[in-house]
């Protein structure tokens, strides 16, 4: 057996920003058009009115100011309200494979590797651009990586659902070097045109580069222990995904893109990743006053400051619980490594922190690393 460590990271961030103001303007011209061509209906009560978006409501409901995105211009057309992204030959990259090349490329760099030495990727991802062939096997063969590739999606916990794999098999020996990288194109599985939720994702992608701790050519985070669980919920959902996404099927079906029932998510999945958490750090004989740092899944600013509070027992102090969500928004998969990529490179021998991601499932994972 061996000891599995992460060894680097990286992520990949869009050129193109929407910060709230943009966005409230482009919601709103949709909304004043839906009003419009239903006006009849909405005088005759059979429908209500679209209610505007403000900044002030997002950020008070999320903690975002801003997201970066792949494609601006589509998003904030009101007569379309979703980015243009368009199918590319069979004989080009992937939009997800090219954003995934740039973040392994910044993990194999910070650890002192190449794509040769890796023989194992996995694609976790809360979304897919196509079926098959699975978008790890091309990110593997753009690397230039040898073994084997493949892809997973357990939604926002993909991430720490991939490094729990990866880790095992690091350790039993079955790989020796394994990246884990998360292109997350929520812009593109979003519902823009819904009020409630128009604001929340934004793209990105990241990468871990784990391997056998002896090997190591610099710092690293042993990985200590991993825990992964799930419990089926159908208030966070998306029955389609956005290669086949049309204006019809979207005016038919509402739920064939991104949907949550929000209280219901808060009221039963924050108690269920609190515990998660204190239950895997006790039964590794870890204590609240262990952490030096908590990078959980970066979907709600609220949800955040509970769970911390709960893991800690105590209102966390600033830095122990880093949030990017102002920033990148949620990001499904990628938030928690996002935040851990960019929140611990002033961490000295021997601290630990926890990565934690969670999401629809519902599912959460667990990750107990130390510096070393």
């Amino acid at each position: 057996m061996y000891q599995p460590a992460i060894t680097g990271h990286g992520v990949f961030t869009p050129e193109q920003t929407i910060t709230n103001d943009e966005l409230v303007v482009a919601f709103n011209a949709y909304a004043d058009l839906w009003n419009a061509e239903h006006a009849a209906q909405i005088a005759a009560g059979e429908v209500d009115a679209m209610a505007h978006s403000s900044s002030d409501f997002i950020l008070n409901a999320s903690g975002i100011e801003q997201r970066f995105v792949m494609d601006k211009e589509g998003v904030l057309d009101p007569a379309r309200m979703y980015p243009r992204l368009p199918a590319r030959p069979d004989d080009a990259p992937g939009i997800m494979a090219e954003m995934a090349l740039d973040a392994a490329t910044k993990a194999l760099t910070m650890a002192d590797r190449n794509g040769e030495d890796v023989d194992l990727v996995i694609c976790a991802a809360s979304n897919h651009e196509r079926a098959y062939p699975a978008i790890a096997i091309e990110i593997q063969q753009l690397l230039g990586a040898g073994g084997f590739a493949f892809d997973m999606n357990v939604a926002c916990s993909s991430a720490t659902f991939g490094i729990q794999a990866a880790a095992d098999m690091v350790r039993a020996g079955s790989a020796r070097r394994a990246l884990v990288v998360c292109p997350e194109i929520c812009s593109g599985h979003l519902e823009w045109r819904d009020r409630d939720c128009h604001f929340i994702f934004g793209d990105v992608a990241t990468a871990v580069l784990i391997e056998r701790s002896d090997d190591a050519q610099g710092d690293r985070f042993d990985i200590i222990s991993t825990r992964c669980a799930t419990q089926f919920s159908n208030n966070i959902r998306n029955n389609n995904g956005f290669l086949r996404r049309t204006h019809d099927q979207m005016e038919d079906r509402r739920d064939m893109q991104f949907m949550q029932n929000g209280r219901k998510v808060f009221k039963e999945v924050l108690p269920m990743v609190s515990a998660h958490i204190a239950d895997h750090m006790q039964a590794m004989g870890w204590q609240a006053d262990d952490l030096k740092r908590l990078w959980l899944h970066q979907a709600n600013k609220t949800m955040n400051d509970f769970i911390g509070k709960k893991v800690l027992g105590r209102v966390p102090e600033p830095g122990e619980q880093p949030n990017i969500l102002q920033d990148y928004a949620n990001t499904s998969s990628a938030g928690s490594i996002i935040a851990f990529s960019k929140n611990s490179g002033d961490l000295a021998m021997g601290d630990r922190g926890v990565i934690c991601s969670f999401g629809a499932g519902y599912s959460v994972g667990s990750v107990l690393i130390e510096r070393q």
